[in-house]
């Protein structure tokens, strides 16, 4: 196992009660995974931690509002992952659910996270599953989020983000404005488009615009987005427990798809919160509620 020997800087920001949090700066570690790390207040962690993973396009700087709350709430540390191909971590030409769960776990194993609970949005909830399916006895307790482990086509218009996104690659722009102007023409929503440019950064040499996130490799890698690495329901499973939150305006996780999470997953149960496919943005308080319920329920 590879030494934990890594420097912090800590940054304290206000709580909405008014009390100071701590938490780290961006790191990585030999695994290449860039993160962040939450912690309860004045450091009173009573529980494991808990790995928290970001959705395709997304990065570790989404889960920042609800991984702070998390921390207060069940008084442990919350690591946020960016993952390969993402944020600030390395960028490879495989992009599937094994290699991406073996990252998670060389991360965990690095930093001596023996025992630790996941949650994951999307993409991430896939490799949550993958990750507990394959090394259970690594994983305390499991959140997917909007996800379940069937193969099914992606219900999103991710190929039409990738070809707008490369479009707004191609015209160079030289502020988020313009790149927001070019991708409107392939895709309506604000919301959706603002989070895609989250992704967006500036060029030192020339003072444009480009997408940190490897478009090629993503774009091609779909199919295994929508893929699950496990084809037979049952024929490996993870024993612990496990909560499946879903939106109830989603289509990623449909009654159909219960029978396969209980064969995977026999302990699990569902939470629904009445949100679309991005319901930790959209319905936090909600989200969050169902989460610390959960894991309160363990101790």
């Amino acid at each position: 196992m590879l030494s934990r020997a890594l420097s912090t800087t800590r940054r304290a920001l206000r709580s909405p009660s008014g009390g100071l949090r701590m938490f780290s700066s961006t790191l990585r570690v030999n695994s290449n995974l860039s993160y962040q790390v939450f912690k309860p207040e004045k450091d009173e962690v009573s529980r494991g931690p808990i790995i928290f993973l970001h959705g395709l396009f997304g990065s570790k700087q989404n889960n920042r509002s609800i991984s702070r709350a998390l921390a207060r709430d069940l008084k442990c540390e919350i690591f946020t992952l960016d993952l390969r191909n993402h944020g600030d971590s390395f960028h490879a030409d495989e992009h599937n659910y094994l290699v991406m769960a073996e990252d998670v776990v060389q991360f965990m194993q690095h930093l001596k996270l023996d025992k630790g609970a996941l949650i994951g949005h999307s993409m991430g909830a896939k490799v949550a599953m993958t990750v507990a399916l394959e090394s259970a006895n690594l994983v305390s307790a499991l959140v997917p989020v909007d996800n379940a482990p069937i193969n099914a086509a992606l219900k999103s218009d991710f190929d039409k983000y990738v070809r707008g996104m490369q479009h707004v690659e191609a015209e160079k722009p030289q502020s988020q404005s313009h790149a927001d102007s070019v991708l409107q023409k392939y895709e309506e929503s604000l919301p959706i488009r603002q989070f895609l440019l989250t992704n967006l950064v500036r060029v030192p040499e020339d003072r444009t615009m480009k997408f940190r996130v490897p478009l090629s490799v993503l774009g091609e890698s779909l199919g295994n987005m929508a893929d699950f690495p496990y084809r037979e329901p049952g024929s490996v499973r993870y024993d612990g427990p496990t909560l499946f939150v879903r939106g109830t305006k989603s289509r990623y996780v449909t009654d159909d798809a219960i029978p396969a999470i209980k064969a995977f997953f026999p302990r699990a149960q569902i939470a629904d919160v009445e949100a679309g496919h991005w319901l930790i943005s959209e319905k936090p308080e909600a989200f969050r509620q169902a989460v610390v319920k959960f894991f309160k329920e363990l101790d």
